[in-house]
């Protein structure tokens, strides 16, 4: 009997072709989406799961907010984890990650390559992370001081091969340091919050600081015992505060206890986050990678349950509208003795087929589309990471709930039919069944509003923050990393760069108002005595006499840097939001700030004042800021004319190789690297447009059917009508009257839901825009114009048909 149904399902499939590719069409682009986010939510939802002790290990972040002045940080002092697993029992190691400035130069067939997967780790990284070891043992790996471990990547790029345990690596490391390599590992995962192809010795870690409790640089994880003791790790973390973390504050101010510390509003403690929570629920300064947010894996998972749900809407509208085709079909049957159950098997036989036609092309869709998924989410799947054996299961649960839940409700509705009225001609379609058919389109096109409202203003947030006025030139400046591989030629090289033709103005500082640039904060006060109550948490930038004028700098007051003035050595420029929060009043120039360290003090006139500029995300507010003259090689920025670009880049090209033999000129330009800072916000807009066209184009699929099989229904009153001297416009405009009212519906339901969710993800920035209006307004005009485009071609057809073909037979 199965076997029946299934060949009598395909017969009718294709006796109806129209009906079947509006079906499968549909339902594989449904499928396909669906599929799409499902893999990329997963992906999110499996940040560094891999680690076989995942469910202990967890990661210190760092809060201390003094005042105005906020700290929020994944980044901890290097003594913190020694001393917690010499003190607490529940920590059974720990391990710390110390990336300096992100990147480090190292030697490959005399020349220099700048590597940014590099960090230093300590002896401890492999006995708490898990990874696949290729060549040495990674208990020893780092143990020894000048030690390295690549990853199977490094090795092929340096070696052309991954046997090189004890072979040597060079990098500018304190002038030259040669490491040994100890072992290689396969590449890290991708689904991790950090990723290196080198991690080198611990011991060799540049840094100055040791021992120094305030000082947050270092990156660190703790093994717990138990999985379940995180709670009492952060009453440790908290008497830790208490021992520890209060008698090195003291060094720097005057404070009594933690308890009157935190009476005046302010902020000193430590929390621990689990490893797998830190992709999606931690966005902390000092993250290793860019997180993502559990927001957009909430909000893409309703998207994927949305385009399959509007996809199944379809079939179940579409299946419904041709019962008046089908209810002879039906009533025949009946009377030959089928019952009700062999009717509906027949019709889920049917259903079924479809989902197996969708689920097929949808397959196809995806094995196609791949690189465009990728380019669009800016993950990095292959075709087997999507269609696999593991995958098998999900294809038949998709079967099953397309084929059968969608199915169920016009199986149940058709068998039902009184085989004696469809026989006699009598109606079979109630005012019930209209009424959920159109609720069912006002479904599909309330979720297609919504996602057309939200793609609107997330790039209209993304134009906002691409045009607003920062305050600093980042048009036309070109950024050269790696800038201290001049060593002592830095400033002979500006100077050269500036004798170019096209070139205006040039600084040589690491401290930009753009990603992977060199940030310092540190505790100053306008007090020589310094408390909570008067201390300000400053970013200090080193900066030289050039700065100003290059990133086109407004001062407000006072005066710029002058290197001939000794006296500027001891001298601070500060922003307006920097005034304010020392309190310096109206007229800060002349006055003191100071920074106390140890036992000694340092202090610093100011000089001048420079109007507040985003020098960090639009999501943050602007924070204090200090400049000081100093040096700071590690970049340098040029402001240039784009005037034949490629030979003025050839210049400063050989002016380079000439001062800096064998290393690579590295060069960004500054509205890139800012347009970077946004790469999580773009790709959210880009899979939004993607999938509401998609959910749109699937909700016009549905209704060309229905209008379709309406127009159909409707045919012998359109031939009354046409014969009683109606116009095809009156015909057009009675039929698409009913869709129209439908879809202002929709955008009745939508428009609320849209603005409340919207809000929510503004939230997330300092500066954004205002949920103007006109987007609202722009979304309904667009769907009703789809909808009239959609439902009007079948209209037209019908109302331009002979009447005398409907009318004929009555």
């Amino acid at each position: 009997m199965i076997k029946n149904f299934f060949k009598i399902a395909f017969r009718n499939l294709v006796k109806n072709r129209m009906f079947t590719l509006l079906n499968i069409i549909g339902l594989s682009f449904g499928l396909a989406g669906f599929i799409f986010i499902t893999t990329y939510v997963f992906d999110e939802l499996s940040y560094d799961k891999f680690h076989t002790q995942a469910d202990r290990i967890v990661r210190l972040n760092t809060h201390i907010h003094i005042g105005e002045s906020k700290m929020d940080m994944a980044l901890t002092s290097d003594g913190i984890g020694p001393i917690l697993k010499n003190e607490y029992t529940e920590v059974e190691d720990f391990t710390r990650l110390y990336t300096s400035a992100g990147a480090k130069l190292i030697r490959k067939a005399g020349k220099w390559i700048n590597e940014t997967h590099v960090a230093h780790a300590d002896s401890s990284f492999f006995r708490i992370f898990s990874y696949q070891v290729l060549h040495g043992h990674l208990d020893q790996a780092l143990t020894e001081p000048n030690s390295v471990v690549l990853s199977r990547s490094a090795a092929e790029r340096y070696f052309d091969s991954t046997d090189v345990v004890g072979k040597t690596l060079e990098t500018n490391d304190a002038g030259n340091t040669v490491y040994q390599i100890t072992a290689v590992i396969e590449d890290m995962p991708r689904n991790g919050h950090f990723n290196y192809d080198f991690l080198f010795a611990m011991e060799n870690a540049p840094y100055w600081n040791w021992g120094e409790l305030l000082s947050h640089n270092f990156t660190t994880y703790i093994l717990l015992r138990n999985a379940t003791d995180r709670s009492l790790l952060e009453t440790h973390l908290e008497a830790y505060v208490h021992k520890h973390g209060l008698p090195a504050a003291k060094r720097y101010m005057d404070v009594t206890d933690i308890e009157s510390f935190r009476k005046d509003g302010n902020v000193f403690h430590y929390d621990a986050i689990p490893i797998t929570d830190i992709h999606l629920r931690s966005n902390l300064r000092g993250e290793l990678r860019p997180n993502s947010s559990f927001q957009y894996v909430y909000i893409f998972s309703a998207i994927s349950l949305f385009i399959l749900l509007i996809a199944c809407v379809n079939f179940i509208n579409l299946s419904t509208a041709r019962s008046a085709n089908r209810a002879k079909e039906v009533g025949v049957q009946k009377i030959l003795g089928a019952s009700r159950s062999s009717v509906a098997g027949q019709f889920l036989a049917e259903s079924l087929l479809l989902a197996l036609g969708g689920i097929i092309l949808a397959i196809v869709l995806v094995a196609l589309s791949v690189p465009l998924f990728n380019e669009l989410s800016g993950k990095e799947f292959k075709i087997n990471d999507i269609i696999n054996f593991r995958s098998l299961p999900l294809f038949a649960l998709l079967l099953l709930f397309v084929g059968l839940v969608a199915g169920y409700y016009p199986a149940v509705y058709l068998s039902a039919f009184n085989p004696l009225q469809v026989l006699k001609s009598h109606t079979v379609i109630s005012s019930g069944k209209s009424v959920f058919r159109s609720g069912l389109v006002v479904f599909q096109f309330t979720i297609s509003i919504v996602l057309i409202v939200g793609t609107f203003i997330v790039t209209a947030q993304l134009r906002y923050i691409q045009h607003k006025k920062l305050g600093y030139e980042r048009e036309n400046i070109l950024v050269i990393n790696d800038y201290h591989a001049l060593g002592n030629q830095t400033k002979a090289f500006r100077d050269e760069i500036l004798n170019l033709p096209n070139v205006k103005t040039g600084t040589i500082s690491g401290f930009l108002p753009v990603s992977n640039s060199s940030r310092s904060d540190n505790p100053y006060s306008k007090e020589t005595v310094m408390t909570p109550n008067n201390t300000v948490q400053l970013q200090t930038w080193h900066i030289d006499e050039q700065y100003i004028p290059t990133l086109n700098l407004e001062l407000v007051s006072g005066r710029n840097f002058a290197v001939a003035r000794r006296a500027d050595s001891a001298a601070v420029i500060l922003n307006e939001t920097a005034v304010k929060h020392f309190g310096l009043g109206e007229d800060p120039i002349g006055q003191q700030i100071h920074f106390q360290f140890g036992d000694g003090m340092e202090s610093f006139h100011v000089i001048g004042v420079i109007k507040d500029f985003n020098f960090e995300s639009l999501r943050d507010p602007v924070t204090p800021l200090g400049f000081f003259l100093g040096h700071s090689p590690s970049q340098a920025a040029f402001k240039i004319e784009t005037t034949d670009l490629p030979l003025l880049l050839s210049r400063i090209e050989n002016k380079w190789n000439k001062l800096a033999p064998g290393f690579a000129f590295d060069y960004r330009f500054m509205d890139e690297a800012f347009d970077s800072m946004y790469k999580s916000e773009r790709r959210m807009s880009r899979l939004s447009l993607t999938f509401a066209a998609m959910a749109t184009g699937i909700a016009c699929l549905g209704l060309f059917g229905l209008a379709a099989f309406m127009a159909e229904q409707r045919s012998k009153e359109i031939g009354i009508r046409k014969v009683l001297g109606s116009s095809v416009t009156g015909i057009v405009a009675m039929l698409c009257k009913d869709f129209v009212k439908l879809v202002f519906i929709a955008i009745i339901i939508a428009v609320p839901i849209a603005w409340w969710a919207m809000n929510k993800w503004l939230e997330d920035f300092t500066y954004r825009i205002d949920t103007s209006w006109w987007i609202f307004i722009l979304t309904g005009i667009i769907a009703v114009i789809i909808a009239l485009f959609t439902v009007s071609t079948q209209a037209i057809r019908a109302a331009r048909a002979n009447p005398v073909d409907s009318l004929r037979n009555e």
